[in-house]
């Protein structure tokens, strides 16, 4: 590999593994009850995530399956224009689980030619979760809950953009 050439990912993912097992093993040699306890609920966490994983696995097959590289480029492309960053935004708004689950598929519309602005317009907007929006005008109230909402829309549009501009700036 060449100096300044990026490490691939499947390179990145086999050390960031070797470094757990490495932790693992030291905590061991060092206290390992709770090396045990720490294994224990590690593989628990795991078995929890497993389901959220299948989902977004199957979520990227059915999204490559029925969404061919040229549609979405065309949807989330460079020339995708206000329909674009307003399908970003409705996509981060009605988007659940935890936000690493998502980085995958992300990954996946950048590799189709998918914008850097509109993933950032999506990641952002994934600050509005709708089914706790009842608990906040519960709680904060209609108007303090509106006004934010709207503040985190218009902050997601604002952070994709200057993503855009940056990126054009840079070169990139």
């Amino acid at each position: 590999m060449k100096a300044g050439e990026e490490q691939p990912f499947a390179f990145r993912g086999r050390l960031f593994l070797l470094l757990v097992v490495l932790a693992y093993v030291v905590l061991a040699w060092h206290d390992a009850p709770v090396a045990l306890v720490a294994l224990r609920r590690g593989g628990l966490l795991l078995l929890r995530l497993l389901p959220v994983f299948a989902v977004v696995i199957c979520l990227i097959a059915v999204v490559n399956y029925f969404l061919r590289p040229a549609r979405i480029v065309r949807w989330l492309g460079r020339e995708s224009g206000l329909r674009g960053w307003l399908l970003a935004l409705l996509a981060g708004v009605i988007s659940h689980g935890p936000m690493y689950a998502w980085y995958p598929m992300v990954q996946d519309l950048r590799r189709h030619g998918g914008r850097d602005g509109l993933v950032v317009v999506f990641l952002f907007a994934r600050c509005i979760k709708v089914p706790l929006l009842p608990v906040m005008v519960d709680t904060l109230g209609l108007r303090f809950t509106l006004v934010l909402s709207l503040y985190i829309l218009a902050g997601s549009l604002l952070q994709g953009w200057l993503m855009e501009r940056l990126q054009r700036r840079a070169g990139g």
